[in-house]
């Protein structure tokens, strides 16, 4: 099974089939969020700061950097973030980009090794990034699908993943270092959402080997109450083999989804960091624990047996 190795200058994260699953804080990315790109645009970074420093604090093992600005000066900026962010934390970065010149400056400047989000199934795009990938030594994201669009046949989105794959190592890139993106589709449109990535997910791990990743909150969109149905998606997926996901770790609901599914699917080990995460604080004065959240229980015991 693959073992995809990611670092900043100090950290290393590995997202792998027996680790924990890898949180990929969405956050830093102006997409629709239009005081964020008005504020990169003008070079105050002050929101990208918080954003990265709260992400951390939350839980997120890496962060996703994004600067896709219209009419902005994206190269210069993503370089300046990149650098900024790494000032700040530890972690390592996904550097994200559509263009390939300002995927290029981030990693110049990247202390680590990075992954680059993303390379497509296109011809155009595989022949571009792939070797940018190859030379700087980063990981790559690979999202399925090509110059059709995306497909609603999961068979159809498996086999691009294959074919980045087998590009890439052409390229002299291992498959180590390829973290497929099955595209999620959002239930409310695809009624059949959900079965199909599940099936895609296993599919990844069992033939191919590859560990995935996707944008956890595009199953929910356009329903009420997204954050319940975040949870239970990641939920399932990690138990169908996803490795990773870009979400938005100040979400406690799927954050406790993904430390509990790390428990069930023995990745946490002894169960300590779920114990670290919830433990009742004892209550000092003698009465009953706080529970998750700092709420007192009430006084009913829990009653085991008859």
């Amino acid at each position: 099974m693959s073992n995809t190795v990611v670092s900043s200058a100090s950290k290393e994260v590995v997202i792998g089939f027996d680790r924990p699953f890898v949180i990929i804080g969405e956050r830093i990315n102006p997409t629709g969020r239009k005081l964020l790109a008005a504020e990169m645009a003008e070079g105050d970074y002050s929101r990208v700061e918080a954003d990265a420093v709260a992400q951390v604090a939350a839980g997120a093992h890496m962060l996703d950097v994004n600067a896709g600005i219209p009419l902005a000066d994206e190269p210069k900026i993503l370089a300046e973030v990149v650098q900024l962010v790494q000032s700040l934390t530890d972690v390592p970065l996904s550097i994200d980009s559509s263009i390939v010149a300002a995927l290029e400056a981030g990693l110049a400047v990247y202390q680590g090794k990075a992954l680059v989000n993303s390379v497509t199934g296109e011809e155009e795009r595989l022949e571009a990034v792939l070797p940018l990938v190859r030379k700087y030594g980063a990981a790559v994201v690979a999202i399925s699908n090509d110059e059709s669009g995306i497909s609603e046949d999961p068979d159809k989105r498996f086999a691009v993943a294959k074919k980045i794959v087998e590009r890439a190592r052409d390229h002299g890139i291992p498959i180590d270092d390829v973290v497929v993106d099955p595209l999620i589709m959002p239930v409310g449109a695809v009624a059949t959402a959900g079965r199909q990535a599940l099936r895609l997910i296993r599919r990844l791990q069992e033939e191919l080997g590859v560990n995935t990743t996707c944008g956890a909150s595009n199953f929910s969109f356009g329903l009420p109450n997204r954050h319940g149905l975040n949870w239970s998606f990641l939920a399932m997926a990690i138990g169908a083999g996803l490795t990773s996901a870009i979400a938005n770790p100040l979400h406690r609901e799927e954050m406790t989804a993904v430390m509990g599914a790390d428990v069930v699917m023995g990745r946490d080990r002894n169960c300590m960091r779920w114990i670290s995460g919830f433990r009742d604080p004892v209550d000092g004065g003698g009465g009953q624990a706080a529970g998750p959240g700092g709420r007192r229980r009430g006084g009913r015991r829990a009653r085991l047996g008859g």
